[in-house]
């Protein structure tokens, strides 16, 4: 039977920014394990105000005073090796369960970032009180806006290559990361391609809800749990030999990324990955795939904010296989 795996946010369980492939594990488990990774969210600097009657969990409040280094702006639970494997394989995480662990999040903007940093060249904080019995989060916009809730975790990654050295989570990239993905909420599947020995995952930058694009530079950032299967799948699986870049698959859809600072190439790689996904499955021609992406897949931002923008494809399940 497999193992299940609790692991609490603590200063000793969390990274704050950064993915680094000489990051030791905080625990080692067995290919199709479950791994309960607790995962707080929000610097000093933006938590609320006394006044507000919000109340920051404990186990951020400790984080928050050990005073890691910071590298990038997320806080990070694990990694988590899984034994055996190497790179050339892929790691296949299921997102059985994600709980609220909190009863607010917040929503900000600040200069310099965003998709629009010459109209809204300031500094502006929300904090979103939340509803964990109707899973809705209560928006202090005009008379108030009150969003039906749907969780996923923005940064989900491996270890990066090892030359790559010590990278900030703010930039998604091969080894997954700030993916910031909203179809990858629970009961979804992700795939990543395994660079190190063990794999080393990591998880955090809960959100609470996003739109395609998050593009004020926040979703409705919150503490998530997250239940993750991790299961290896040797020389990247039969279905895919190769892995090279992310992919997912959801209850009702094939996900193809891309991810680029130039928004055309972001375009353009998650649409190499549809054809190459389409050839592979359906045994078709490069050129039948390129017309029954244009015919059957619908193309999204995921995000315009995180110095490598995002696109995402998505085919239906059924529709062609």
């Amino acid at each position: 039977m497999p193992d299940i795996h609790c692991i609490a946010a603590t200063p000793e369980s969390i990274r704050w920014g950064a993915f680094d492939a000489s990051f030791a594990p905080v625990a080692t488990v067995q290919s199709g394990d479950l791994v309960v990774l607790e995962c707080v969210s929000g610097a000093p600097e933006v938590m609320p105000p006394a006044s507000s009657g919000l109340v920051p969990p404990a186990a951020l409040a400790a984080i928050h005073a050990s005073k890691p280094p910071r590298l990038g702006p997320h806080i990070l639970t694990g990694p988590v090796a899984v034994a055996g494997a190497e790179p050339g394989d892929a790691l296949r995480i299921d997102i059985e369960r994600i709980d609220l662990g909190c009863d607010w999040g917040f929503c900000g903007f600040r200069p310099l970032g965003g998709t629009l940093p010459e109209d809204f060249p300031y500094h502006r904080m929300l904090h979103i009180p939340v509803d964990k019995e109707t899973m809705t989060g209560k928006v202090p916009v005009g008379p108030g806006v009150t969003l039906p809730l749907s969780p996923f975790f923005g940064v989900m990654g491996v270890a990066p290559p090892r030359e790559w050295g010590a990278i900030s989570t703010k930039e998604p990239r091969a080894h997954g990361g700030n993916l910031d993905n909203k179809e990858l909420t629970a009961g979804t599947t992700l795939w990543l391609p395994v660079h190190v020995a063990g794999a080393n995952f990591s998880a955090g930058d809960g959100h609470g809800v996003q739109g395609d694009g998050e593009v004020c530079i926040n979703a409705l950032e919150m503490c998530l749990t997250g239940h993750f299967r991790l299961t290896l799948e040797k020389g990247g699986g039969a279905k895919d030999p190769i892995l090279k870049f992310p992919k997912a698959e959801t209850k009702t859809h094939y996900v193809s990324m891309g991810m680029n600072e130039d928004l055309d190439l972001a375009m353009k790689q998650a649409l190499r990955e549809m054809i190459a996904f389409i050839v592979a499955r359906m045994n078709v021609s490069a050129a039948d795939a390129y017309q029954l992406c244009s015919l059957a897949v619908d193309f999204r931002v995921t995000q315009t904010v995180n110095g490598e923008k995002g696109v995402h494809g998505l085919l239906r399940k059924g529709l062609l296989f």
